[in-house]
């Protein structure tokens, strides 16, 4: 009889190590298989990689829901629980209860996400104005973000889905940048004007957005205004466009750089605030 019971029992148990296992190598292998799928389609420009990332993590999941559900199964002690739990309408009203305030609040607002897209993998977002980096994964449970220190920012869907979202790539990755300078009352405006307007349009990165009317209508490429007469300086904003924001950060940054070089050769000053200092010589008055 104990020759039976250990026998019965052995073989439970290699079945439920082999399931185990078996469950393990399954869920790795097909995340393997859909991650180079995906770095492979990536490739492509008009590959959008969210639908698919999240349908892999829907995926894995059930494969690792169904492996344990068969392991619990398994033991006689754990499927009488199982059944127990099952058949106790009260108890799986309060296991769902809880389950629906926090895993499944997040997974329904993955789902969400993925159907109405308000970021996708890749977008590059801000979040309360003290957040930016770029998504790099939407799971079941969380919204992953890659700042720009290389640091991940792992926010729940249920928080982000109720936050107010900057999205930089939403419907159109064409940025606009704000190139800001000042110069002094006794500088040319118009000669400031043209020298920044050469130098955003001779930079790689620059893109000319005018539409068909406005350049028919003589529109310059880069639209450059005064904004106001400051206390030291006349502030003045060129509009630059870009296909991207990497684009246009590089864009502003080498623009500025090559602004203030230009200037200091061509004698357009770039004025900053600077007090004179008079000292007086107390002690020579009080001899005389």
């Amino acid at each position: 009889m104990e020759g039976h019971w250990l026998h019965t029992n052995g073989r439970t148990l290699i079945a439920i190590g082999i399931i185990i296992i078996a469950t393990i190598v399954i869920a790795v292998v097909f995340r393997k298989i859909g991650d180079r799928l995906i770095k492979r389609l990536s490739q492509r420009e008009d590959f959008d990689p969210t639908n698919f990332r999240f349908l892999q993590h829907i995926i894995t999941a059930v494969l690792v829901i169904v492996g344990i559900a068969m392991v619990i199964f398994m033991i006689p002690s754990m499927k009488h629980v199982a059944k127990t739990l099952l058949t106790g309408a009260g108890i799986l009203a309060v296991v769902v209860g809880f389950a629906s305030q926090a895993a499944l609040s997040n997974i329904i607002s993955g789902v969400f996400i993925v159907i109405f897209k308000p970021y996708r993998i890749n977008d590059i977002v801000t979040i309360r104005d003290t957040m930016s980096g770029v998504i790099e994964d939407i799971s079941l449970r969380h919204t992953v973000i890659r700042n720009y220190e290389n640091r991940r920012i792992v926010i729940p869907n249920s928080v982000i889905s109720n936050e107010v979202i900057v999205n930089a790539n939403y419907e159109d990755d064409k940025v606009c940048k704000w190139i800001e300078w000042g110069i002094s009352y006794t500088a040319d405006i118009d000669h400031a004007r043209r020298v920044v307007q050469e130098i955003v349009e001779a930079h790689p990165n620059f893109l000319d957005h005018r539409t068909p009317e406005e350049i028919a209508n003589g529109e310059p490429k880069v639209r450059v205004k005064v904004l106001r007469l400051g206390q030291y300086s006349i502030d003045m904003r060129a509009w630059a466009w870009a296909e991207t924001s990497a684009k246009g950060f590089n864009l502003n940054a080498d623009c500025l750089e090559e602004i203030k070089k230009r200037f200091d050769r061509e004698g357009i000053e770039i004025p900053y605030p600077y007090q004179n200092l008079i000292i007086k010589d107390l002690n020579s008055k009080q001899e005389k």
